[in-house]
């Protein structure tokens, strides 16, 4: 396959990452996960104490910081310079201060560049909130996937239980709602489709059948270009 770039963009568990992991297991490319790399950040500040709303402080933290992911049998891990933190990134307290770190415009900078780097180097398929508007403006294939917050909710319950992460659906899907609202009106990068981006919903899907739907687009994409 000639080098490729796919965009996967969307609200918070509305299931960017399983389907994008899936995809790129199925077409042999590099899966960079976004999300995950904001989520690494807002980690190492809490564990350094450092306030979330400083970005000096959080741009200098990142300047001293390795973000890497490795394929495992067990799904991609997630580390900070060497250790693994794959877990640390999704619990409660991450999920209620990664959309302040995301939302400072320097931090994002830092890590487009970085994600921009690494795009250029693979083929990669890449999630996030703003892949194909910022990151991957010329991607070949974007998808919007979207869910409702209801649906969403309760596959991050079901998530955080199978990690053995203590949560509520009340809270998550309060959180995810807050979440929303950050992620959609802040000034830098908002979350928002593309305008040659497919919408698809996933509310009412599984998991294999979205993988298989991407699929099919994808297939139609690299037939018309």
């Amino acid at each position: 396959m000639e080098q490729l770039q796919i965009a996967i963009d969307g609200p918070a568990s509305s299931g960017k990452s399983t389907i994008a992991q899936m995809i790129a297991k199925e077409l042999s490319l590099v899966y960079i996960d976004t999300g995950a790399m904001y989520r690494a950040l807002t980690y190492a500040a809490l564990e350094h104490g450092i306030d979330v709303a400083d970005e000096s402080k959080l741009l200098e933290l990142l300047s001293h910081m390795t973000i890497s992911f490795k394929p495992t049998a067990d799904g991609q891990k997630v580390y900070v310079n060497d250790t693994d933190i794959t877990k640390e990134i999704r619990e409660n307290k991450v999920s209620q201060n990664v959309s302040e770190v995301s939302a400072h415009p320097h931090v994002r900078e830092a890590l487009v560049k970085l994600q921009k780097e690494l795009a250029g180097k693979h083929s990669v398929i890449m999630d996030g909130r703003d892949i194909g508007t910022v990151v991957l403006p010329d991607a070949p294939v974007k998808i919007f996937l979207v869910a409702s917050v209801d649906v969403r909710a309760q596959r991050r319950h079901l998530e955080n239980q199978s990690r053995g992460i203590s949560s509520t659906f009340e809270q998550i899907k309060a959180d995810l709602i807050e979440r929303d609202a950050l992620d959609t009106s802040r000034k830098h990068s908002p979350l928002k489709k593309a305008m040659d981006a497919i919408e698809v919903d996933t509310t009412a899907l599984t998991i294999h059948e979205v993988v298989a739907k991407i699929l099919e687009i994808i297939k139609q994409k690299m037939n018309e270009g």
